[in-house]
C-alpha cells in the first residue's frame, strides 16, 4: 500500500527553500508576480515529490520573511516531516530559530536539516554553521536525522537529501483513514464549471466524491463534486495529501483560509477553548486577559488568555482558558501556536484539552488529567468534570479524541463510566439522579396522598438531564422501586387511600353526581359542595377507580349516569343513521352548554364520529352498545 506523507519547508529568508524544493521536484512554488519580482517566498506554495516505489509526499513550500510566519504557520500545521534549510554562508538566524520553535509546538515528530549553498563558504566556515545548527537542532524535541550538506545550484547533496526524507517519512506516524475527514483549508479560489474549489492538506479520514461535507466555522453544507491531488483526479481524498476538493453549494465568499472542511456531524465551531500553554524562555508572561494571536490549522484569530493560575511566567507550562473573538475548529490534541499582539513574534504554543469547555467555572478544570494520554483516564475524567450536564456519546470523537469505532469499545471497557441513553455520566450522578427521583416522588405522595403519582415531565426537572432522568426512571422501576404508568410516576409500594373524612366526603360527592344525572357537576360546583375538601383531588381520585368520569377540562359524571346518556346518543344515532347536534339535543333534552362538550368528548373516545355539522356512530360505539344488550 502506497504512503503519502506532508513534507514543510522551514528556515530563514532567502536561504534557499524554493531553489531547494525546486531542485528536487521541477516544480517552482513561488506563485505568485510579487514573489518573482522580490525574490522572496510570500505565500504558501506546493509540489510533489516521489520518494520511492511506494512512497510519495507533497512538500508544503512556506515563506521565510518574518513579516509572513502567519503564512508559515498556516502550512507547518499538519505536516509530517520538516525540512529545515540553513544557508551556509548566513548560518542560524532569527527564523531559522523562530520556525524550529514552531515546529516543536506543532508537535512535528521527524525532520531533516540541510545546509544549503555550501558552494559559496570554504570548509572551514561550513564546519562552523554544521556544529552551531548541530547544537541548535540536539536539544531540539523533533527527531532531525544527520544533517546534509548541499546546493541546490550544483545539484551536490539532492540524492542524500531525498535518502534522507525518505527515512524521515517512513518513520512517521501514518495517517488514519478511519479516523474523522478534516482538511483545514488554506486556499479558495473559482473554476468555471467545477464551482468553489478548496485546497489544503487532509488532516485525518477521508471523502470521495459525491460525498456531503460541511464548511465550518458558518455550517455550511456543500456536495464533494471533484477531488484532484497535484492536478491528477482520484475517486477520494485520503489523508496526509495535498488535495483540491470541487464543492457544489458553496459560494466562493462561504469560506477563506481558516476554515476547516469536515464529514461527520459531530464537529462544531467553537469561541473558547481549555489548552495548556507552553512559553518560550523570552517570551513575556501571560497574564488574566492578555491579549495574543492564536494560529491553529490555517486559522489566525485573536482570543483573550484566562490562566488557571494568576499568570504563566516565561519558559514554564501553565493551563488557560482562550476566549476567542472569532470562532474556529478543533479537536482534542491539536496544537497551536501563539504569537504576541504587538509587536508580533512567536511566544510559545499549546495543546488543546478541551474544544467545547462549558462556560462555567470560567477556568480550565483537570486539564492535566483531560491531557492524559490514556483514552480511558482521559474519558473518565472528562464524565467526572461533566457532572449531572455528561458528556454526549456523539462528541468524543472530537472532544476527547477518539476514532469513531473505537468509542463504543472504549466506553464498555471504562470502569467509573455510565451510559445514560446517549449521555455519558459518573455513577455518582446516577446515584445522585436516582436519590434525587425518590425523594420527589415520595414528597408529591406525602402532599398528594390521593393523587395517582408525579408527572413524569416534573419528576424529570429535578434530575435536569431528560435522558438521564429517563435512564433513572427505567432503572428504578426495573428494580422495583418506582412504577410507569403511562406518564405518571408513583412509589412501587404506593396506593391512593382515602382517610375517614375523605371517604365521607367522597360519598356525598358520589350521590351529588348520581343526582346531578345528565348535566353532571363542574369543578367549582363541587368545590361549592365540599368547602373542606379538595374536591377536584377526590373527584379524580374516583375517576381513576371508575366510578366517575370527566368530560372535557372539569365537568364530572357519575359513570352510572353518563353511561344512561350515551345509550340515549348512541340510540339515537342508530336509529337515525346520522344527526345533528339540534336533533341530539331533542333526543336528550341537553343545552348546548353541555351537549357540544360531550359530544367532542365522545368524538375523542370514537363514539362518534363528525361528518361535517352531523354525527354518525364511531368505532367504538358497537361495543358500548352490544354490552347493554348483553347486560
Amino acid at each position: 500500500m502506497e504512503r503519502h506523507v506532508v513534507i514543510g519547508t522551514a528556515g530563514h529568508v532567502d536561504h534557499g527553500k524554493t531553489a531547494l524544493v525546486r531542485a528536487l521536484t521541477g516544480t517552482d512554488t513561488d506563485r505568485w508576480a510579487e514573489e518573482k519580482r522580490r525574490g522572496i517566498t510570500i505565500d504558501l506554495g506546493f509540489a510533489a515529490l516521489e520518494l520511492g516505489p511506494d512512497l510519495s509526499a507533497s512538500i508544503v513550500d512556506v515563506p521565510g520573511h518574518e513579516d509572513f510566519v502567519r503564512n508559515m504557520v498556516a502550512g507547518a500545521t499538519g505536516i509530517d516531516v520538516a525540512l529545515m534549510v540553513v544557508a551556509a554562508d548566513e548560518g542560524v538566524m532569527p527564523q531559522t530559530t523562530e520556525h524550529l520553535a514552531i515546529l516543536e509546538f506543532l508537535e512535528v515528530r521527524t525532520g531533516v536539516a540541510i545546509i544549503t549553498k555550501c558552494d559559496l563558504v570554504d570548509t572551514e566556515w561550513l564546519e562552523l554553521v554544521r556544529d552551531d545548527l548541530k547544537e541548535r537542532l540536539d536539544s531540539s524535541s523533533v527527531a532531525w536525522g544527520p544533517i546534509v550538506i548541499g546546493s541546490a545550484e550544483t545539484g551536490q547533496g539532492l540524492n542524500d537529501l531525498k535518502q534522507a526524507l525518505a527515512q524521515a517519512a517512513t518513520a512517521s506516524i501514518a495517517r488514519s483513514q478511519e479516523d474523522l475527514f478534516r482538511l483545514p483549508v488554506d486556499r479558495v479560489f473559482s473554476i468555471a464549471g467545477a464551482g468553489t474549489v478548496v485546497t489544503g492538506t487532509v488532516w485525518s479520514g477521508s471523502v470521495s466524491v459525491g460525498s456531503e461535507v460541511r464548511v465550518l466555522p458558518g455550517d455550511h453544507s456543500a456536495r464533494v463534486r471533484g477531488v484532484e491531488v497535484h492536478g491528477a483526479t482520484y475517486d477520494a481524498a485520503l489523508p496526509g495529501r495535498r488535495t483540491a476538493l470541487a464543492l457544489v453549494g458553496l459560494d466562493r465568499t462561504d469560506v477563506r483560509r481558516g476554515h476547516v472542511v469536515v464529514s461527520s456531524g459531530c464537529w462544531r465551531e467553537t469561541n473558547a477553548i481549555d489548552v495548556i500553554v507552553t512559553l518560550l524562555p523570552s517570551a513575556r508572561r501571560l497574564t488574566q486577559r492578555s491579549r495574543i494571536r492564536f494560529h491553529l490549522g490555517t486559522a489566525e484569530v485573536m482570543a483573550r488568555v484566562t490562566p488557571l493560575e494568576a499568570e504563566i511566567l516565561p519558559g514554564s507550562r501553565g493551563p488557560a482558558r482562550l476566549r476567542l473573538e472569532a470562532p474556529l475548529v478543533c479537536r482534542w490534541g491539536d496544537r497551536g501556536v501563539l504569537r504576541s499582539y504587538s509587536p508580533v513574534t512567536t511566544v510559545g504554543g499549546c495543546v488543546v484539552v478541551d474544544p467545547w469547555p462549558p462556560g462555567r467555572p470560567r477556568r480550565p478544570v483537570a486539564p492535566f488529567e483531560r491531557a492524559n494520554d490514556d483514552r480511558a483516564k482521559r474519558l473518565t475524567t472528562f464524565v467526572e468534570c461533566a457532572g449531572a450536564d455528561g458528556v454526549g456519546l456523539d462528541e468524543l470523537p472530537v472532544r476527547v479524541g477518539l476514532l469513531s469505532q473505537d468509542v463504543e469499545d472504549l466506553v464498555a471497557a471504562t470502569p467509573g463510566v455510565v451510559r445514560a441513553g446517549r449521555q455519558l455520566v459518573s455513577p455518582q450522578v446516577i446515584t445522585e439522579a436516582r436519590d434525587a427521583t425518590i425523594r420527589a416522588v415520595t414528597e408529591y405522595h406525602r402532599h398528594n396522598p390521593l393523587a395517582s403519582g408525579l408527572s413524569r415531565e416534573l419528576a424529570r426537572r429535578v434530575v435536569r438531564d431528560v435522558e438521564l432522568a429517563d435512564f433513572v426512571q427505567r432503572e428504578l422501576a426495573d428494580a422495583g422501586v418506582i412504577a410507569l404508568e403511562g406518564q405518571v410516576v408513583r412509589l412501587a409500594e404506593f396506593a391512593p387511600e382515602l382517610d375517614g373524612k375523605q371517604r365521607e366526603a367522597g360519598q356525598r360527592l358520589l350521590r351529588e353526581l348520581e343526582a346531578a344525572g345528565k348535566l353532571g357537576k363542574t369543578a367549582a360546583e363541587l368545590a361549592q359542595l365540599l368547602p373542606d375538601q379538595n374536591a377536584t383531588e377526590l373527584a379524580e381520585f374516583y375517576v381513576r377507580h371508575g366510578t366517575a368520569v370527566r368530560v372535557g377540562r372539569d365537568r364530572y359524571y357519575h359513570k352510572e349516569a353518563l353511561d344512561r346518556l350515551l345509550l340515549e346518543i348512541l340510540g339515537g344515532l342508530s336509529r337515525r343513521g346520522t344527526a345533528t347536534p339540534g336533533q341530539l339535543r331533542e333526543e336528550t333534552g341537553l343545552s348546548r352548554k353541555y351537549l357540544i362538550p360531550l359530544l367532542e368528548w365522545m368524538d375523542g373516545n370514537s363514539l362518534t364520529v363528525r361528518r361535517g355539522d352531523e354525527r354518525a356512530l364511531g368505532p367504538a360505539a358497537q361495543t358500548l352498545l352490544e354490552s347493554v344488550d348483553t347486560g
